[in-house]
């Protein structure tokens, strides 16, 4: 999947999610997926950086 369909295939699912939704929910659901991509590049950037300490101390 190149770029250009990921982000259509990502506005496809949020308009679909969004047309069930309320104002209320679907603010509360931006919000937690907001959350939760942060969450994840945190971990991610974490592990990256203590990968990176221990081939530091292999070599």
């Amino acid at each position: 999947m190149n770029s250009c369909q990921l982000t259509a295939s990502i506005t496809a699912v949020a308009n679909a999610i969004s047309s069930k939704l309320n104002i209320e929910e679907t603010t509360l659901l931006a919000t937690v997926l907001v959350q939760l991509g942060d969450t994840l590049a945190t971990i991610a950037t974490q592990r990256a950086i203590c990968e990176a300490k221990d081939d530091k101390g292999k070599n």
